[in-house]
């Protein structure tokens, strides 16, 4: 596959530079041009596309038969199900992506796919974990006697009521109280 190659690399902290990741990648023998290397400094907590650089690498720069490289895995992503995303929303730009820290690099070859089919796998069965144990604690939650769910707005209700029997019509209730003309509506024929 021919094409231009670009670098990805990201740091979490200003104290952390991306030189090492720069120097990996060329070391790995990709000759990636400075203008090609993308560098940010953010949380791997971001989802990838939400990051700047890397979504003005993706909307910009990188086309179809260039190459991606980044040094690890989690420079794709903030998490498994991010990482899936991101190399299929990649692939399906017909860009090829190399992870330098995997058995398989090239996350294009069949070795590549199959490996992605495996993270495929995983972020699924994750997906299912978090929703698992979301379930289990509204289960656990309710058992203990927490209510679930928004608490009533008895307060708010009670100060409505009161500019209401005042004789102030809804807009000046809801100048009065500091509250949205909507708020004051849902509120206005409530009774305490």
């Amino acid at each position: 596959m021919t094409g231009r190659t670009f670098a990805y690399c990201r740091v979490s902290t200003t104290e952390q530079t991306t030189q090492n990741q720069i120097l990996a990648i060329r070391n790995a023998g990709y000759d990636v041009i400075d203008s090609r290397v993308i560098s940010e400094t953010v949380s791997g907590s971001t989802k990838a596309t939400d990051r700047e650089q890397f979504s003005n690498l993706i909307e910009h720069k990188i086309e179809a038969g260039d190459t991606l490289v980044v040094l690890k895995l989690d420079r794709l992503g903030r998490n498994n199900i991010d990482v899936q995303q991101t190399v299929s929303l990649l692939d399906s730009k017909g860009i090829r992506v190399v992870c330098l820290d995997l058995p398989v690099a090239d996350l294009s070859s069949s070795e590549g796919r199959l490996m992605l089919q495996m993270f495929s796998a995983f972020a699924e069965f994750e997906r299912n974990r978090i929703r698992e144990r979301t379930q289990e604690g509204l289960v656990r939650a309710k058992a203990e006697g927490k209510k679930l769910g928004r608490p009533k707005a008895t307060k708010t209700n009670r100060r409505i009521q009161e500019c209401k029997n005042s004789g102030m019509s809804q807009s000046k209730t809801a100048s009065h109280l500091g509250l949205g003309i909507a708020t004051v509506k849902r509120h206005w024929n409530t009774k305490l």
